[in-house]
């Protein structure tokens, strides 16, 4: 398949994923909020609490990017199910608030006075009555139910995450620790680990990559050995910054793009818990089915492919960045950017209302603004190969897996009580 025939059939499958999920929300869901007279407005509510959630994970210590992303969909769920346990700003507001404070609390304890704080003057903002008792209940309720649902899902600690895993003898295309630590591979255990709507943890497992002969592998390999290299000649200043950015954690850069959706949208808390919930719990289910594939195939780096292979060795051969300690087959950033592309694509539409400026802790001084989702996608997919971690065919994959788990997770959402 070429790649305007791939274009095109993931934007008809991003609609189609949106239709069906378009009809059976509910139409309030997509109706932008008024300003409360006297009050605040429930995007102004919305976002407090996208921002409490922020700095809770940041609490949480968690140092994986998969419990990061649990903390925000157990939280998320357990709000969008109870702001759709009942009707009214009172009642909405209370659950919401109280939906968050509970499973932030339990799930980042140290943020608890901050939590508390917040969800006081939350309350406090809320008039006193039987709505708002039924919401406080209800935010209670469901954030017990999720919390539990989730318990054991094996992906609440790093250690769970980060399993002991022995990688195969070394031999031509099997993955080996990397320099410069030669640590030992991590996330091993993501692929058992519970998903949120997958049928089995396999079911979008990628097919194996290129042969180390065929002219696909080899076209890639010299790309990634000319524009990865750390002292590069080939790679432009625009592409080295691209390459930086991107460098970061995917959720670093997505938790400032979904924030801006948010601010921009303007829409009902239903909406709101909607969008952050899904974003979350189907990225999970991508990490899923990514790692699945990484720990399957168990290819390796460029830079091992680089100093040791056979076409064109060069053993002083080093990446931009330092390589991630797990096995390189598909891309995870690209998964991860590709998913968020779909999600984004059907709850929010093609792309942003307004341009959304973003910044790296990987690339200090730069900001990257963004007018389309499928433009970080490909500043991904791109910015990867430049930092010579990645060969262009497991980007392209993990883009592409990426996409048909949001594909499949949108119209079942509902399964999560979400529409």
């Amino acid at each position: 398949m070429n790649r305007t025939t791939g274009t095109l059939r993931a934007a008809a499958a991003v609609a189609a994923a949106a239709a069906t999920l378009l009809t059976a929300a509910p139409a309030q869901a997509h109706v932008a909020t008024p300003p409360r007279h006297g009050g605040v407005d429930q995007t102004a509510l919305g976002l407090q609490w996208y921002d409490l959630t922020n700095g809770a994970v940041a609490a949480s210590g968690q140092p994986e990017q998969v419990t990061q992303n649990r903390i925000w969909a157990i939280s998320w769920i357990a709000a969008a199910r109870a702001v759709r346990d009942g009707g009214g700003d009172s009642f909405q507001d209370a659950a919401f608030a109280s939906a968050l404070h509970d499973t932030l609390e339990s799930l980042a304890p140290l943020d608890a006075p901050q939590l508390d704080s917040a969800l006081a003057s939350s309350l406090a903002a809320i008039p006193d009555g039987p709505a708002k008792s039924a919401g406080i209940g209800a935010g209670q309720h469901e954030a017990a139910l999720e919390l539990a649902a989730r318990a054991s899902d094996g992906l609440a600690t790093a250690a769970q995450v980060d399993i002991p895993w022995t990688p195969p003898a070394p031999a031509p295309g099997v993955w080996q620790p990397t320099p410069p630590a030669y640590a030992p591979a991590i996330r091993a255990g993501i692929p058992s680990a519970q998903s949120f709507l997958l049928s089995s943890n396999s079911e979008f497992r990628a097919g194996p990559p290129p042969a180390l002969n065929s002219p696909a592998y080899l076209k890639a390999l010299a790309e990634v050995h000319s524009v990865g290299s750390a002292t590069s000649t080939t790679r432009t200043p625009a592409q080295t910054d691209v390459a930086n950015f991107i460098a970061q954690p995917s959720i670093a850069l997505y938790e400032q793009v979904v924030r801006g959706a948010l601010a921009a949208a303007h829409r009902p808390l239903t909406w709101q818990t909607q969008l952050v919930a899904a974003f979350n719990a189907i990225e999970i289910d991508q990490q899923i089915a990514i790692y699945d594939a990484k720990f399957t195939y168990v290819r390796w780096r460029p830079v091992t492919a680089i100093r040791t292979g056979t076409v064109d060795p060069d053993p002083s051969w080093t990446s931009l960045i330092v390589t991630p300690a797990h096995p390189e087959y598909p891309s995870g950033h690209a998964g991860y950017a590709g998913t968020a592309e779909a999600v984004l694509t059907a709850l929010v539409g093609p792309r942003p209302v307004h341009p959304i400026a973003t910044t790296s802790k990987t690339a200090p001084g730069v900001t990257l603004t963004f007018t389309s989702w499928q433009a970080i996608t490909q500043d991904t997919i791109n910015g990867r190969v430049w930092e010579g971690v990645h060969f262009r065919f497991s980007d392209d994959t993990g883009a592409r897996v990426g996409r048909e788990v949001a594909f499949h997770d949108l119209p079942r959402l509902w399964q999560l009580g979400l529409f």
